[in-house]
């Protein structure tokens, strides 16, 4: 009976050691998050939620509608405009000064340029099925 109690509490001792997790040497990843979030998204967003106020305070409702704030990049702002005839209208427009006004009222977020394309930011062929497209990654 001795030699089958040992070797029960031998086997016993294996399994919890085979069993038993060591602890994490992992650091946890929600503080890194949460500093890459503040250093890297949220300064951006500062700065296109500033750009993007003085666009909808400055730009006429009727081509805002048309248009979508792309990306800002090394000053430069990137606007998609969904058509010729918009995107004509709206470079008329800054080229009677919009721009300026632009960049003078959002010169702290660093904006030097405004650049349209044309483009649709929407699936579908109408501006009211205006769902947002991914790009294809």
């Amino acid at each position: 009976m001795p030699a089958e109690r040992s070797s029960t509490l031998e086997d016993l001792r294996r399994l919890q050691r085979c069993k038993t997790q060591a602890a994490s040497s992992l650091v946890p990843l929600g503080q890194q998050m949460i500093d890459f979030f503040k250093q890297s998204v949220a300064k951006r967003q500062t700065r296109l939620v500033r750009i993007a106020e003085c666009w909808g305070r400055l730009v006429p409702q009727f081509l805002s509608d048309h248009c979508a704030l792309e990306s800002l990049h090394r000053g430069t702002l990137m606007v998609l405009v969904d058509s010729s005839s918009h995107l004509y209208e709206l470079k008329q427009l800054l080229l009677a000064g919009l721009d300026q006004q632009l960049l003078l009222a959002c010169k702290s977020t660093g904006l030097r340029k405004i650049s349209l394309k044309a483009g649709r930011w929407y699936d579908g062929d109408h501006p009211d099925d205006r769902r947002l497209k991914f790009p294809a990654r």
